[in-house]
């Protein structure tokens, strides 16, 4: 036992060294009190847990069982007829019957839920950020979806929105020359009902330049047509040429002479409105570079429009 005690006092002080060792700083002994006691309750707590371990460590290696042999044995080998300690037999009751309160009574059945409670929070906290910013201005609402952007936008899209290398899309631009190309040959999925009921914007466009029909020529638009609407809608539908013709003549029935969209019929391709980023914020989105997940039930009403703000904020 002797020899015990002696490693168990070379264990306490080894631990007490290596934690004040790791600790730096944290331990500067005289300098404030609550480090000092800390480091005291620490000798204790290292103190009581290792001089019970060696107490009953020795218990096992000395101790020998007294009572009363029961009849059965196995390959002779007995057991004593001893009780159990009366508190292990109290808690093991207690443990069943709070067991039954738990599956009758308490979570999870229609009684009180942690996650119930937490959306009740939830809910209630949202309706006090929607008052609060009932009459928040552009500036404000830039400000906001600027937080909100580099918590929830910027790990795929970068803090300048820029994609990250081509790993997200490019929101400092409202659509590249490739994507346009990739929506006239591939389609476009549909980005989710839109707030104007029509239909346009929640069935998607359909794959393939041969049934877009140039009312200027009666004919299915080409591939060098495609080119230049291409080049014309990524450059902002500026200026005019063949991409402004054609843009007349083939998109515009959907798109607007002006690209935005016609009162939402279909996404405008002008810049990031309200209807087309909080669409896409609610419902996700598929495109050339991958999938984006909806953040339905993530951000309030008021954060939707901040992004929407936020984002034709940086455009260019």
């Amino acid at each position: 036992m002797k020899s015990m005690v002696i490693g168990g006092i070379i264990l306490i002080v080894a631990l007490m060294t290596g934690t004040y060792f790791m600790a730096g700083d944290s331990f500067a002994l005289g300098e404030d009190y609550i480090n000092d006691l800390t480091m005291l309750a620490g000798v204790a707590i290292v103190s009581i847990t290792v001089f019970v371990s060696l107490k009953y460590v020795n218990q096992i290696k000395n101790d020998t069982a007294t009572g009363e042999l029961a009849d059965e044995t196995w390959d002779g080998i007995g057991e004593y007829k001893n009780n159990i300690p009366v508190g292990w037999g109290m808690l093991f009751i207690a443990t069943l019957v709070w067991q039954l309160w738990y599956f009758f009574v308490g979570y999870p059945t229609s009684q009180f839920s942690q996650i119930g409670q937490y959306n009740e929070e939830t809910l209630e906290y949202n309706a006090k950020f929607e008052s609060k910013w009932a009459n928040i201005t552009e500036q404000e609402l830039a400000g906001m979806g600027q937080s909100v952007f580099l918590v929830q936008c910027a790990p795929c899209h970068g803090v300048d929105g820029e994609g990250i290398q081509g790993k997200a899309h490019n929101l400092t631009k409202r659509i590249s020359v490739e994507q346009v190309k990739d929506v006239i040959n591939n389609g476009s999925a549909a980005i989710g009902p839109n707030p104007a009921g029509n239909l346009g914007f929640g069935m998607g466009m359909m794959p393939g330049k041969d049934g877009l029909i140039n009312v200027n020529t009666g004919m299915p638009i080409s591939d060098s047509e495609v080119e230049a609407v291409a080049n014309y809608v990524a450059n902002g539908m500026k200026g005019a040429g063949a991409g402004a013709d054609i843009f007349a003549g083939v998109c515009s029935s959907c798109h607007g002479v002006d690209g935005k969209g016609m009162g939402g019929m279909s996404p405008n391709l002008v810049e990031y409105d309200d209807t087309l980023v909080i669409n896409v914020l609610k419902h996700g989105k598929k495109g050339m570079i991958g999938a984006m997940p909806n953040f339905e039930g993530r951000l309030t009403e008021t954060q939707d429009k901040a992004v929407a703000t936020y984002l034709r904020s940086i455009g260019e």
